[in-house]
């Protein structure tokens, strides 16, 4: 957790606890040592109005926050949820407990009540240090990043059916629950393996690590969530790009061999010996290297979009290297 999560939630935390809090305490909260705590008290100082004596700290009464507004049916419906990923998740997560006490916050001065429900989850979060692993929380918050940038993520996990350890490069579709046969329910990421049209769904917790690389994909349209795969069939990516293409020379069909692509037709050589391709490719940066790679052996011809691609960055490339050095 990074230092400016840790000031939201300090944040969050002297919200709910107008009374205030030791910093033994809130050092153990935040899982930080507490001579780090005065440090996060100032810098949270500039943001909002905060009091100290010799035991606690606190916010100022007048203080309020500027929060999106739910009503109290939409409260709850979150609040049972949480409540429930909070018993049955192999795993706390801070960001849950985070957002319950927004939530509680919000309803504190019309439903007092529920508002201290709210916070009583929370808190069981915070203090469940038993079900704490930051290494999980790293990986679900990178896959969460590679989902919400549409960049794909490089994950080092356990298969399944072989028990050995794989670095796989994965386009992560969407993120829940999964039921598992013997009645687990774990956080998986389910998605589409790179250079493949296999859809996969992970256990976030068989994931050791994830890095995400600068390399983007696209959703197919048609992956609904909640619904297996087995339910209407294989679900086949749509991140494809057309491409036509005039290759001077036959072995530029060597590009496809590493990159995964359908439906590739190739016409008869004309005069000229040149040949007209036209395929479905993954749209990816391999595709593009090898495509330079290729030099005056291949053309794209189509999408213009893609013709124009290439050309904006081989002229980025030249221009680098016509600068004076």
């Amino acid at each position: 957790m990074g230092k400016n999560e840790r000031l939201m939630q300090l944040e969050l935390i002297l919200l709910s606890h107008p009374e205030g809090m030791r910093r033994a305490e809130i050092a153990r909260r935040l899982g930080v040592h507490r001579s780090t705590i005065g440090r996060y008290v100032e810098e949270l100082k500039k943001k909002i109005d905060i009091w100290e004596d010799d035991y606690a700290v606190g916010v100022s009464q007048d203080e309020s926050m500027n929060m999106m507004k739910l009503s109290v049916y939409e409260s709850l419906a979150f609040h049972l949820s949480a409540e429930l990923l909070a018993k049955h998740t192999e795993y706390h997560n801070p960001h849950m407990s985070s957002g319950l006490r927004k939530l509680a916050e919000n309803l504190r001065n019309y439903a007092p009540t529920m508002s201290e429900n709210i916070n009583a989850v929370a808190e069981s979060i915070e203090l469940g240090a038993n079900k704490q692993d930051p290494a999980y929380i790293r990986v679900l918050e990178t896959l969460t990043d590679s989902w919400v940038s549409g960049k794909i993520v490089r994950i080092r996990h356990i298969d399944k059916q072989s028990a050995l350890e794989e670095e796989t490069e994965f386009a992560p579709y969407f993120i829940g629950f999964s039921e598992q046969a013997n009645g687990r329910r774990p956080i998986s990421v389910t998605g589409r393996l790179r250079h493949t049209s296999e859809i996969q769904t992970i256990d976030i917790n068989d994931i050791k690590e994830a890095e995400i690389l600068d390399q983007t994909y696209t959703i197919p349209d048609n992956l609904k969530a909640f619904r297996r795969v087995s339910d209407d069939g294989p679900v086949e990516s749509r991140d494809l790009i057309p491409l036509k293409l005039r290759m001077r020379e036959r072995s530029v069909l060597n590009v496809f061999r590493y990159l995964y692509y359908r439906n590739l037709e190739t016409s008869a050589p004309d005069d000229y010996g040149n040949i007209i391709c036209s395929v479905e490719v993954e749209n990816s940066i391999e595709l593009f290297l090898r495509l330079v790679q290729c030099g005056t052996s291949v053309e794209v011809l189509e999408p213009s979009s893609y013709r124009r691609q290439i050309r904006d960055q081989i002229n980025k490339i030249a221009e680098m290297y016509n600068q004076d050095i």
